[in-house]
């Protein structure tokens, strides 16, 4: 064997054991030496688990690209996770169960398949210094975290934020969502600020003290607000809705503004929201696909544009709405309230479609045995709340 030959094969060999490193099913890293061992990997190609009983600070360095996930469930005793020149995740970065984890810091991160962090409760901020800019899927649930600073996404598949008591602001740049925004029970004080907003699918809110989305033109699917603290919510450039939109136990509201919206495809409901006396803040509306459904404390309700609605018609007030129901009831006379027909005052209890008004005062009688009721308020990921909840007690 020539000379050149022995000292190639040799190279070859540490070469073919470096490549053998950066691609592996899965990389189990328990401590630091594990971590240093892949460090040379510019590129990983492979899911990287974070073990078990991993403990104190794991520093995943060098990397720049993960083609795979980033998995760290039940960690309990790691303390501090970062990468340094990690700029992209193909697949999920997962974070579970990993009670003493206060730091992460990923200063190159801009981009991740998806997020799905939960039961942190010692992760209060991110050290996120370039922002994560693309993801399809976010989800973060019963952390610390105070802000959102790092996450800044262009657009998203689904972005559910639920049950973080320490976050008082969400803050993204998003353009669209194309399945689902939901954020709830989470900081009281929580502001919800989406500025860049255009269109979504579905978007539900609990729990915040200000949603703005000076932006939105239209929602695919359905909108919902049920138990916020704001006092006005304005929608200055919503013309459509897919689906239903429903205000429901807002105890603060007292003012509604949807200036353009003129089509809602779904249910149109509002209900027991003490403050909102008048119900006149979108006068474009010509059309409710589904059931139109006003319950509460309202002394006047202004639709004048409205010509069709499809379902049937509830209107039940505290109040005396005399007026109110006259004109309504020469909408359903003349056929632009298709279902059945309900508009009654001085309740002492108003209700929901469904219910049988407990006097007539103040109204007119329920006629028409044509259409029923179908009223879904849009909970698109309602029953999160309850599940973390119940998984924040193991903190």
């Amino acid at each position: 064997m020539s000379i050149m030959m022995k000292l190639f094969l040799p190279a070859l060999a540490l070469a073919g054991s470096a490549a053998a490193q950066c691609s592996t099913a899965t990389a189990t890293i328990q401590n630091s030496g594990d971590a240093s061992a892949i460090a040379s990997c510019s590129t990983f190609s492979g899911d990287i688990a974070i073990a078990t009983q991993a403990s104190g600070t794991i520093a995943l360095n060098g990397i720049s690209q993960l083609n795979g996930n980033l998995l760290v469930d039940g960690a309990a005793n790691l303390t501090s996770l970062s990468a340094d020149s990690l700029t992209s995740i193909s697949k999920q970065f997962l974070l579970n169960r990993d009670y003493l984890l206060s730091t992460l810091s990923f200063p190159q991160l801009s981009q991740v398949g998806s997020i799905s962090w939960s039961a942190l409760p010692a992760l209060q901020q991110l050290s996120f210094t370039s922002g994560v800019q693309k993801a399809s899927e976010v989800l973060i649930t019963n952390t610390f975290l105070t802000s959102l600073d790092g996450i800044n996404l262009q657009a998203v598949d689904r972005f559910d934020i639920n049950n973080n008591q320490y976050l008082k602001q969400v803050n993204v740049q998003l353009g669209n969502v194309t399945q689902s925004l939901n954020i709830e029970a989470n900081g009281k004080g929580l502001t919800a600020q989406f500025p860049n907003l255009q269109w979504a699918y579905n978007m539900t809110f609990r729990n915040c003290s200000d949603v703005m989305v000076p932006s939105l033109a239209s929602v695919n699917g359905s909108m919902g607000f049920i138990g916020n603290y704001f006092s006005t919510f304005a929608a200055p450039n919503l013309t459509l809705i897919g689906g239903s939109l429903s205000f429901v136990d807002n105890t603060m509201l007292n003012n509604v503004s949807l200036p353009q919206l003129q089509t809602i495809n779904g249910a149109f409901q509002i209900a027991k929201n003490p403050g909102l006396g008048s119900v006149d803040g979108a006068p474009k509306v010509k059309v409710v696909g589904g059931a139109l459904d006003f319950s509460g404390n309202f002394t006047d309700v202004a639709l004048p544009a409205l010509s069709d609605v499809r379902g049937g018609f509830n209107m039940q007030s505290s109040a005396d709405i005399t007026n109110t129901c006259s004109a309504f009831k020469k909408a359903q006379d003349s056929s632009v309230i298709k279902g059945t027909y309900v508009c009654s005052g001085k309740q002492a209890t108003p209700g929901t479609a469904g219910t049988t008004p407990t006097s007539t005062g103040g109204g007119s009688s329920p006629t028409g045995a044509a259409g029923h009721f179908e009223v879904n308020v849009p909970i698109v990921m309602g029953l999160s709340s309850i599940l973390a909840g119940i998984f924040s007690l193991s903190f």
